[in-house]
């Protein structure tokens, strides 16, 4: 059962565990140079995605308006469900892109 004395104790604690999991947030993220990511011809900014080399690429696709992206409207970085739940940047772009349902 919680007590006071108990809360008291666990108080310093706190700060330590806010940095931690902010560490962990960008663990999660998805990095160009992994093989998942090259695979996919991932770019963490789909101004960097050379069209000639991906041509399925069509300027204003990215990670934000694709059905595979469940981010918050304003967020930088979300989960993408072809990275298992990892975070993709919201203006970036992989060449399994595809248009997000209309009122999604």
């Amino acid at each position: 059962m919680p007590t006071r004395r108990r809360f008291l104790l666990l108080l310093p604690s706190i700060p330590a565990l806010a940095v931690h999991q902010g560490a962990r947030a960008s663990e999660t993220r998805v990095e160009e140079s992994e093989s998942d990511a090259k695979s996919f011809g991932y770019r963490e900014s789909a101004a960097q995605v050379d069209a000639k080399s991906e041509p399925k690429f069509k300027p204003g696709q990215n990670c934000a308006n694709c059905s595979q992206y469940d981010g918050g409207a304003g967020q930088a970085y979300g989960s993408c469900g072809l990275f298992l739940g990892r975070e993709v940047a919201a203006g970036g772009w992989c060449n399994a892109w595809e248009a997000r349902p209309a009122g999604k």
